[in-house]
């Protein structure tokens, strides 16, 4: 006999008006409108149904899930109802992950931060939490359904590789305005920038909302679309930055995560998903023998730095950035200092992704047309959204430090700093986790200076606030 909740299922499967915009926000409206037409669909029975649209019932996610439709009768009447619907085309091609021979990754979407996600490990760490709170256990299946397996099997697939070349790449969209096709930078491995930004993701909100579940009293549960919509879409302002933000934020996924799953010994994790995936599946390739272990802890320590160590990267492509006028000419790391500005003008810190990507553009725009020079000068901008932009990168010579470009990065943060300071937050995203990223990454040299553009030029930067409080950094030099 069916359930109420089933039967509400069936309901919802009918058309849904939704762009088809690959966006958070479009994929985030479209759950709305399946809630919003069924007030009594709960968040569990949702993200179980969105699981069998896409497909999602190998066996290991079946093993700590169960099979996302457990009645015949149920799936009989669910297929049907769904066949003609313009909401299962939607969610499929939304949910269901897939690459391409031509090196388009579906199943992603374009969250507001900037960041690319895939949905499914989002989904699926959400599922293994809302199942584990509503039998009052701890969520079962978080970390391997969530980047476990993808981290495991695409350590394996690429032994051959360096260990940095079996993580990623990233990619770009064909437009931040309106997202439709994202192509990778590069041969895809099994864990792509989008499966571990939707794995982190699902792992962080599938824990929280499990341990929320599990409170005495349980609260009311959450709707769906609210819970991704307060995770994605966050609103920073001069008095509330993400140093002030409570709860769970996409744009600090990567100390959430850490905090989170770096306590749980990744390792043994890795490891024991993939005796689980070789048990359930009978993979023939995956050979558990002393190499597996040595491959998982190079894979782990390459996942470490890139993804926890460094503090993320909006690439050039996604903030907007314009050719290069000429050829860039190529740095020999790693080099001995680190030259720190502000950008003045923009005088404003910016606070989201839109408004730090214009800010971007319009000072590659004075670089270029208003100084002559071949691209924006510095080589790495921080904004205060909690993202690290883009500019020339670790490889290639910058025009931020006269007669010192050759033998050092420069690093700003946009704004002013003349009588105020950054955030906190954007300042320990330079001094803490750029820094560290650049030496332990081999860009720039252990026993590099740390100094303030006036120290070498003469002009007023970084400001007379920023410049004092540098001044108290590890490395400054005098």
């Amino acid at each position: 006999e069916l359930s109420n909740t089933n039967l509400l299922i069936v309901h919802w499967l009918a058309p849904v008006s939704t762009p088809h915009l690959r966006s958070m926000e479009s994929f985030i409206s479209a759950v709305e409108q399946v809630e919003q037409s069924n007030p009594t669909l709960t968040p569990l029975a949702l993200v179980r149904a969105l699981r069998r649209i896409a497909g999602h019932d190998d066996p290991l996610t079946v093993h700590y899930l169960g099979a996302s439709n457990r009645h015949p009768v149920l799936s009989a009447t669910l297929d049907q109802a769904i066949l003609n619907a313009s909401s299962f085309s939607f969610f499929d091609k939304a949910v269901h992950h897939i690459v391409t021979d031509q090196g388009e990754e579906r199943g992603v979407v374009l969250a507001p931060d900037g960041t690319t996600v895939a949905l499914a490990p989002l989904l699926l760490g959400i599922e293994a939490g809302l199942r584990g709170g509503a039998s009052g256990v701890a969520a079962f299946g978080v970390f391997p359904l969530t980047l476990g397996r993808s981290l495991g099997l695409s350590f394996l697939s690429l032994q051959d590789f360096s260990a940095d070349l079996r993580l990623g790449p990233g990619g770009c969209w064909d437009s931040v305005e309106q997202p439709r096709v994202f192509r990778l930078s590069r041969t895809p491995t099994l864990a792509t920038d989008a499966l571990i930004n939707g794995g982190m993701d699902g792992a962080i909100l599938g824990t929280a909302l499990g341990n929320l579940s599990r409170a005495a009293p349980p609260p009311p549960p959450t709707r769906l679309s609210a819970t991704l919509r307060g995770y994605y879409g966050y609103v920073l302002s001069e008095d509330r930055g993400l140093e002030e933000l409570r709860g769970h934020a996409s744009a600090k996924r990567r100390q959430s995560s850490r905090s989170l799953l770096e306590p749980l010994d990744p390792e043994r994790q890795v490891m024991e998903t993939l005796v689980m995936v070789w048990k359930l599946e009978k993979t023939e390739w995956i050979a558990l023998d002393d190499g597996v272990e040595v491959s998982v802890k190079e894979g782990l320590k390459a996942f470490t730095h890139m993804y926890w160590d460094c503090p993320p990267i909006i690439s050039r492509c996604q903030w907007g950035a314009e050719v290069i006028r000429g050829t860039h000419s190529p740095l020999s790391p790693p080099l001995p200092y680190l030259y720190i500005h502000h950008t003045y003008q923009p005088s404003t810190p910016c606070l989201s992704f839109p408004a730090c990507s214009r800010d971007m553009r319009a000072m590659q725009r004075f670089h270029q047309d208003e100084r002559g020079w071949k691209d924006i000068g510095y080589s790495f901008v921080v904004g205060s959204d909690g993202y690290v932009y883009e500019g020339r990168g670790w490889h290639n010579r910058g025009a931020h430090t006269r007669d010192r470009n050759t033998v050092g990065y420069g690093v700003a943060i946009i704004g002013n700093y003349i009588s105020t300071l950054p955030s906190r937050y954007s300042m320990d995203l330079l001094r803490h986790r750029l820094v560290q990223c650049a030496v332990d990454g081999g860009r720039l040299a252990v026993n590099y200076t740390l100094l303030g553009h006036r120290q070498v030029v003469n002009t007023s930067c970084p400001g007379d606030a920023f410049y004092s409080e540098i001044s108290t950094w590890d490395r400054f030099g005098k």
